[in-house]
């Protein structure tokens, strides 16, 4: 391969733990790589770390160019996979000509692009001008780094994005997104009498990510789970005692489970919904996600249940607040401009005294996220949100608002892109926006007058189990990225 050195520096990172938050590791082997080819590095306060590598001679007139890509990844399981992201390194296969991790995320994303970086960093025969390798901390859980990265720590104008996932297509716009978090609280019911348990689930999804994907179709658990649970959990002697599902804010649920205690002269009743529930799910979905499935097995409880009203009220927010695609673009066809992802339901200890004591003793948290390429369109998905479970007693709250990136199409490093696209593959690229979230949003913010690009191989089931990468489009992507930085004058 063309780009097996590449490859080579992704194989070394994919044993790096790097969960966001937890960045230590990859930034220790970063500042390693650069003292070990004496090459500048530096590390802000936000996490970011920063090697610059010098113009080769003859190049010194040609404009300072940033390459930057993030340093952490989405770190998602098989249900019951043992591994431990912590320390275990990423098990993949090289499989029809695709690097996959079938348990586990690859970390493709970003991990390609940190490989990319690193493989021009380290080869003196490249002829470019100055180069600023920037690498962003917590991209994925709130783009902390690009919120922290302060003017004056990149000197380019020019600056190369190497986190998108679609080979052939050149990106110069993006989503911008918020985090809208809903929390219930009560006091936990006794169960009295004879009670029969049972675990109902529903998993096997795809999932995905949460902005790139979103417009797929693809099974949303929680959203599924609380459809069966909005048609029983009004019966007189229905409890619910557990309530859990999904991950990361920016990854579609695959999997969540609760725990019903009725009487059992209910169970008849109840069993027959579930099993129309099932059969439902798995005729709806058979073409995204032939392997989606609904599950109930015997269970035991020897704890409390939610407090009755307070189970109804989360279901019936559940099933109510929008979740999936909210509007396509009026100017951009095929490309989503609003939407909404219902992540994740988990439950806890109110650790707060005050709130223990005002509201509740024990939570139930419910993580959501919006996005939009229109500020004004994000906000107001976030209020409906808001509104469904304002509507159910919950405590809501916004945070991690960052700002879409608006498609520039008179741009230098566009051109020079396309034209290398052209003449090295015969064929126009697509010019595009994304509906995942980028940094270059928040840089434009530090850096008014950056001009922008992002592009990068094929990856599939970025943010789930499952994610790969295609070799022969991470090739092209070497090759065009060479080219670009060869051309920029």
């Amino acid at each position: 391969m063309k780009s097996e050195k590449v490859l080579a520096f992704f194989r070394e990172i994919v044993c790096i733990p790097r969960e966001s938050g937890h960045e230590e590791h990859i930034r220790a082997y970063l500042q390693k790589f650069a003292a070990d080819r004496s090459l500048e590095c530096k590390v802000d306060d936000a996490g970011n770390v920063l090697i610059v590598k010098p113009a080769a001679k003859g190049c010194e007139d040609r404009p300072t160019v940033i390459l930057q890509s993030h340093l952490d990844m989405v770190c998602e399981k098989v249900k019951g996979y043992k591994h431990d992201f912590a320390k275990d390194p990423i098990k993949y296969e090289i499989r029809d000509g695709w690097m996959v991790a079938d348990n586990t995320t690859l970390g493709a994303d970003c991990g390609i692009g940190i490989a990319s970086e690193l493989a021009i960093l380290d080869d003196p025969s490249l002829k470019f001008g100055k180069l600023e390798c920037l690498f962003t901390a917590s991209e994925e859980t709130g783009m902390d780094g690009a919120f922290g990265l302060q003017p004056g720590f990149l000197e380019g104008k020019i600056l190369v994005n190497l986190d998108s996932e679609d080979e052939g297509q050149l990106f110069i716009g993006c989503a911008g997104g918020i985090n809208t978090t809903a929390t219930f609280f009560y006091d936990p019911t006794p169960l009295e009498g004879e009670k029969e348990y049972v675990q109902f689930t529903v998993e096997g999804g795809i999932g995905g990510h949460s902005g790139d994907d979103i417009d797929k179709g693809r099974a949303n658990a929680l959203s599924l789970l609380a459809r069966f649970l909005h048609q029983v959990i009004d019966f007189e002697d229905v409890e619910l005692c557990i309530i859990d599902g999904g991950g990361k804010r920016n990854a579609i649920p695959r999997d969540c489970y609760a725990v019903l205690a009725f009487d059992p002269i209910s169970k008849a009743g109840i069993m027959e919904i579930f099993e129309r529930f099932a059969a439902e799910i798995k005729d709806e979905f058979a073409l995204t996600d032939p392997d989606v499935r609904a599950v109930a097995i015997p269970a035991s409880w020897e704890s409390d249940a939610i407090d009755h009203d307070v189970a109804s009220d989360l279901i019936e927010a559940m099933v109510a607040v929008p979740n999936g695609v909210l509007a396509m673009s009026a100017e951009l066809k095929g490309i989503v401009e609003t939407s909404s992802n219902l992540a994740s339901v988990h439950m806890s200890e109110t650790d707060d005294e005050e709130l223990s004591d005002l509201y509740g003793e024990c939570s139930i948290t419910v993580a959501t996220s919006q996005r939009s390429c229109i500020n004004s369109a994000r906000e107001w998905a976030a209020q409906r949100v808001e509104a469904c479970f304002d509507l159910a007693g919950a405590m809501v709250t916004h945070e991690s608002r960052y700002p879409g990136w608006k498609p520039k199409m008179q741009s230098y490093i566009l051109e020079v892109t396309k034209e290398s696209y052209r003449r090295l593959f015969g064929v126009e690229p697509i010019v595009r926006s994304i509906h995942a979230g980028l940094e270059c949003g928040l840089f434009l913010d530090k850096y008014p007058d950056l001009d922008m690009i992002s592009f990068g191989p094929t990856l599939r089931g970025v943010h789930a189990p499952g994610e790969k990468l295609e070799l022969a489009s991470l090739d092209k992507f070497w090759d065009l990225l060479l080219d670009v930085l060869d051309n920029i004058r």
